[in-house]
């Protein structure tokens, strides 16, 4: 008797899940967009290139780059926030945009609110060069020189708040030496003007420096990914290891579903095992140092009191 209740209670169920209508399909049921507010050909546009090579077959639907330059990165970050939080918009970006700008210009969005993190996918750490015949052997070379002739060293940077700008002002802070900033347009005319001898030094990260006629003096950050020459941790430089380093995030829109966030993580983390993307990211010399979205989360707060601080400190 009580097998045959649980035999006509199951066939009702089972005609029951059938008629009923289907809430929705497995998200993604179409192709996503990864926004890059920044132009084309740079370090995070070819990241974005590798990664969306692998992510349609984890996702099972295209992953389409959408380059969406100017106003240092806010037009693209902009649209990002804009978009509906569906998980089909996503924002490929960096710290110097996500939590520094925050505090050097007032924002059309609001990084905190705005945005919530998926993964960062991985993190790229400038290298302090300087001309092959300079006179600076070490970087305690060119302390000990800036030290005793404020002013005098020349640093030649990205942009202001840029990738470079911040290491370098961090660490000459860090250091206590004056020193006379020049912004270029970007990394390349600030690496020409290091060779043509406009400047003293700029930073450059390890991919650019292969066949150049440049001295590595110092890696910011932990890893020591230039042979022989030594990193910020190593010498005690706390601050600009901590908010020096670029760390490359992939945002989302603030109240996307958790279940959809969950489902492009591990879309992600699978990605990020993948030997075709490994071999790729070895090609562009990048590391694949994936950090999850919630401890990430946590690590853009921290970020955030160490930029505001520095911002302060400069502008006071």
């Amino acid at each position: 008797m009580n097998m045959m209740k649980t035999m006509m209670w199951g066939m009702a169920t089972a005609l029951g899940l059938a008629g009923a209508p289907v809430m929705a399909q497995t998200f993604p049921d179409r192709p996503i967009t990864m926004i890059i507010p920044l132009g084309a050909g740079g370090s995070h546009d070819l990241m974005a290139r590798v990664m969306t090579s692998v992510l349609p077959s984890v996702l099972g639907q295209p992953v389409v780059v959408q380059l969406m330059p100017g106003a240092g990165g806010q037009t693209g970050t902009a649209a990002a926030a804009a978009a509906p939080a569906d998980g089909y918009t996503l924002l490929f970006t960096h710290n110097f945009i996500d939590q520094l700008q925050q505090f050097v210009t007032e924002l059309p969005y609001d990084p905190n609110e705005d945005f919530v993190t998926v993964v960062r996918s991985n993190t790229a750490q400038p290298v302090l060069v300087v001309r092959e015949d300079s006179q600076f052997e070490t970087f305690e070379d060119m302390v000990t020189y800036a030290q005793a002739n404020p002013g005098a060293l020349r640093f030649g940077h990205s942009g202001n708040w840029g990738a470079f700008m911040v290491p370098g002002l961090a660490l000459m802070q860090e250091v206590g030496a004056d020193v006379t900033l020049i912004p270029y347009q970007g990394g390349g005319p600030a690496m020409q003007a290091v060779m043509a001898g406009d400047v003293d030094f700029t930073f450059a990260f390890p991919s650019v420096l292969t066949g150049q006629d440049l001295r590595a003096l110092l890696v910011v950050g932990e890893d020591a990914i230039v042979e022989g020459v030594p990193t910020t941790s190593e010498l005690g430089y706390d601050l600009v290891s901590d908010i020096g380093v670029m760390h490359r995030s992939v945002l989302a829109p603030a109240g996307t579903p958790e279940d959809r966030l969950e489902i492009l993580r591990a879309a992600f983390v699978s990605m990020n095992e993948d030997p075709t993307y490994l071999q790729l990211l070895g090609r562009l010399e990048e590391n694949s140092a994936m950090m999850s979205g919630p401890e990430f989360n946590e690590m853009r707060a921290e970020q955030a009191v160490g930029y505001k601080a520095l911002v302060e400190s400069f502008t006071q």
